[in-house]
């Protein structure tokens, strides 16, 4: 697997929409390394937003258990 394809694979694991991995992969071939390194930084902040709202969803979901258990006695 050549570079250009362990990046496409790399971006698609990491969930990465096909339109930013051709974007990103565009930018690496024409040697924008640092703007690559910047959009990969963008996706990954997109990432942790993600990840932050699933544990605020989850801390209701265990907020609204606990609330019913409590209701429930």
């Amino acid at each position: 697997m050549d570079v250009k394809e362990q990046l496409i694979q790399g971006l698609s694991d990491a969930g990465c929409n096909e339109e930013t991995a051709q974007r990103i992969v565009a930018l690496y071939e024409s040697g924008s390394y640092d703007e690559v390194l910047h959009q990969m930084r963008v996706q990954r902040c997109a990432l942790i937003d993600e990840m932050h709202e699933s544990q605020r969803r989850v801390d209701r979901m265990d907020y609204l258990i606990r609330n019913q258990e409590k209701q429930m006695k």
